[in-house]
Order: C-alpha cells, then structure tokens, then sequence
C-alpha cells in the first residue's frame, strides 16, 4: 500500500484576531481549530502528521502534546510564505520518497475525512503529481479560481484574485488551500519557487503553475462540501465558523432522532455524542468529551463538560464537569457537580 503523510500549516499569528495565541488555537465550539483538522487527518488512514508551527510555537507543541495524535513539528521561524512552511518539513517528506502527501491549513476547521479519501484516490488512480481540491460557492471574492479549459474541463492553472480578470472573477470554483502532492514530484520543484512578489514570500501555488510547466498531470477534484474552503482571520470570522457548525451539529442531532423543541442557547460540541430519544432544552452547553445516553432530559440552563450521563436521566439548571450521572437520576436544580 502506497505510503501518504500529511502536512498541517499551522504557523500563523492571527494578528486581526486580537488574540495572544496562535491562530490555529483558536476555537470553534471549544475546540480548537487545529483539532478539528487534525481529527479528520487522523481519521483518513494517513501514516503520519507533521505540523508546522511558527508564531508561539511552545503553545502549538503543548497542545499537540496534550492530544492522543502522534505527530511530528518543526518549527518555521521566519514565516516566509506557505511554500516555505513546506520547505522547513523537507527532512520530514524525504521519509516518504515514493509516497504522498496532503498538505493544508491548520486553520480551516471543516476539511472532512470523506473528502481527504474521495480526493486522494482521484489523486492516486490518475497518476496525478498533484491534485488540487476545490469547491464551488457562492462568494469567491478573495479566493484563487480554479481555471479549467472550457471543451474538456480539465484543470489548468490557479489565478489568484489579485491578478484575476472579470471575466476570472465570475467563476465560483476557488482553491481550497489543501493538496495531494507525490512527495518527489514536489521536492523537485520546491527549490525552484520564487519570492519575487510584493511580500517577498514563497507560494505554495507556484508549486502548481511549476509542475504544470513540466508536462506534470495536475487535477482539480471538486468537492460538494462547501464548507472546506473556510477559515478565520478574524473574530468575526471565527463567530461565523461558529455558527456554521453549531446550526450542523443540531441538524445532525434531530436526525438522530435526539428532540431539541427550541434551539435558543443551545450548544453542542464536535465530540459529542447523545442517543435518540433525549431531550435537549433552551440555554444548554454540552462539550468537550461528553456523551448523553437514551431518553435522558438535560436543561434548560445547564451546563455540560467532558461528562456521561447514562438512560434516562435528568439534569437540570445544573453546573457537570468530569462526572457520571448515573442512570435514572434526577439533578438540580441549581447543583455544581465537578470530578465525580
């Protein structure tokens, strides 16, 4: 079986964020966003992860620490672009010289395993030397359109918004920021990208236009998740990521069967797991490493935390972190129960 590594970009400082941490720390529904890609990373049968980090980097190695993901980190010193951040892994690509790579931002939370699988194995049934992954929406302002020849739709280049036309403007499919490389393919046009722009800085897309000069096969695989594409530079951002997976998560639930009459308040974090037939009331948290057995009641008002409530509870107007509710036990209303 063909060798794939990852790459996770995660060097960013987040100035307009206004936050004293690295960007990529930064949380959608109490998980950072790092987390989030790293999950769907781990989940997608890829042999090893390296993460690049940058600004506060001892944080992005304590928190890698802290998670049950083994992975490599180096550290990019001077972030002089995304090619660059790629260039500081060298040493960890050269361990894969036949294989693959997927490289992507540590700050786009919503990459999904289905995508990182169905995109890989175009990837790997075309011979591609790279596979760009794509999706269409519908405000491409900002983003580089995926420029494809009109007769046969075959990829042709990434024109960055920058430098694109109107005419470039109008199209919808935007580059998603992730890729499937072949490891030696990549390495041999690594060297050869220049800074030569304003910013002085390395581009991962040059490593596209590079290979396509070569008479290399590039492909763009366009993924029906929308989603993909986002990430968060600012606060106002980071709200909307919120709010995108929050309204997921509750649809997700109900069609569990998991009743919800009234969705003020309510928050439910990624890891969650709760059983059909349990009511969630207005104005309920629920996070972290936290599950809800069958035909349980949890709120209004309360507050869930890395706990288990087992059948048929209930707890309401109540305050649980790192406890068990046993089965067919009513709380609250106005109790604190922390560590059991």
């Amino acid at each position: 079986m063909a060798k794939k590594c990852a790459i996770i970009l995660a060097a960013g400082e987040g100035t307009r964020m206004k936050m004293n941490l690295p960007k990529v720390l930064a949380s959608v529904l109490f998980k950072p966003m790092l987390k989030w890609v790293l999950d769907s990373v781990a989940l997608s049968e890829i042999d090893k992860i390296c993460v690049v980090a940058g600004y506060q980097y001892q944080d992005v190695k304590k928190y890698l620490d802290s998670t049950n993901i083994n992975c490599d980190i180096v550290i990019q010193n001077e972030r002089k672009g995304t090619a660059h951040a790629v260039m500081c892994a060298e040493q960890f690509l050269s361990q894969y010289p036949n294989g693959d790579v997927l490289i992507l931002g540590g700050d786009s939370p919503f990459i999904d395993e289905t995508t990182i699988k169905q995109s890989y194995n175009i990837h790997k049934s075309k011979l591609n030397a790279a596979t760009v992954i794509s999706a269409e929406i519908d405000e491409p302002s900002g983003y580089g359109r995926i420029l494809r020849n009109k007769t046969t739709n075959e990829f042709i280049d990434i024109i960055e918004h920058k430098d694109a036309t109107e005419s470039v403007k109008t199209i919808k499919e935007v580059n998603s920021g992730a890729y499937w490389f072949n490891v030696e393919k990549l390495l041999s046009v690594l060297p050869n990208i220049s800074n030569n722009n304003a910013q002085g800085e390395y581009y991962l897309p040059d490593t596209i236009k590079l290979l396509l000069e070569q008479g290399e096969k590039v492909y763009a695989f366009k993924t029906n998740c929308k989603d993909i594409v986002l990430g968060a530079n600012t606060c106002e951002q980071l709200n909307y990521l919120n709010v995108i997976a929050r309204s997921k998560i509750i649809k997700d639930m109900l069609k569990k069967g998991v009743s919800i009459p009234c969705t003020d308040g309510i928050i439910i974090g990624p890891d969650v797991e709760i059983e059909e037939g349990s009511c969630i009331m207005p104005n309920t948290l629920i996070y972290g490493l936290s599950s809800v057995g069958k035909n349980c009641v949890v709120g209004p008002n309360c507050e869930i935390i890395d706990s288990v409530l087992e059948e048929n509870s209930v707890v309401n107007f109540s305050y649980c972190k790192n406890s068990v509710i046993k089965k067919c036990r009513s709380i609250g209303p106005f109790c604190s129960i922390i560590d059991n």
